[in-house]
């Protein structure tokens, strides 16, 4: 827990990440969505960062939408949390790496650690509301500056390329629990450790503007 904005914020291990759950009942879910993702990629054929493609990025967003509207997606057990940290459970990871799913759980008051990252990702909140704060790269000082919060209801969608132009961090400022759908351009057993660039923060008790 960070002491002085009391959000739990360790980032999850290998131990809180489910087993991939292709034999599950939300398996035809998961699967139509791995079918949008494949065509998103099939459109960017050739290329070596479909995440530079408008159309790519659409795509994604498109097929996280789509997804997140569909109330089979998750088992019970995949919307179950962790007292430790948000946890998450890995849906699929595709056959040949070019992306892993999961679903993220948010009990109240977690919140992820200050992150760029390191490939294209996008998520979209399926469950309750998530606040983003948003956040600048000041290369001079190594560090991150906080910019803005914004609130992220339910059916909110995003997406972002790798780099640090893309910092924020979620959190769960609600009473309830929050679930949001994750999409990482990496495979399966990388993303505990290939997705999030965790960044120094300048002052993590400055005020963010209104």
């Amino acid at each position: 827990m960070n002491p002085s904005t009391g959000l739990i914020t360790r980032e999850p291990t290998l131990a809180d990440t489910a087993s991939i759950a292709c034999a599950m009942p939300a398996a035809s879910a998961v699967a139509r969505l791995c079918a949008a993702l494949d065509v998103a990629f099939d459109a960017c054929a050739g290329t070596d960062d479909p995440s530079r493609h408008a159309s790519f990025a659409r795509g994604v967003r498109a097929a996280l939408a789509v997804a997140a509207a569909d109330p089979a997606l998750l088992t019970d057990a995949q919307r179950e949390g962790a007292a430790s940290c948000y946890r998450r459970h890995l849906l699929a990871a595709d056959p040949h790496g070019r992306y892993a799913i999961a679903a993220l759980v948010w009990m109240p008051g977690q919140a992820s650690p200050v992150h760029a990252h390191h490939t294209w990702c996008g998520y979209a909140v399926i469950e309750g509301a998530l606040t983003e704060t948003v956040y600048d790269w000041n290369a001079d000082v190594d560090c991150a500056t906080p910019l803005r919060d914004q609130s992220r209801e339910l059916g909110a969608v995003s997406f972002t390329r790798s780099g640090r132009t893309g910092i924020h961090r979620l959190c769960n400022r609600s009473d309830g629990v929050a679930v949001s759908l994750h999409i990482y351009g990496v495979p399966g057993e990388q993303i505990s450790t290939h997705v999030n660039d965790i960044l120094r923060v300048a002052d993590s008790s400055q005020a963010i503007p209104a």
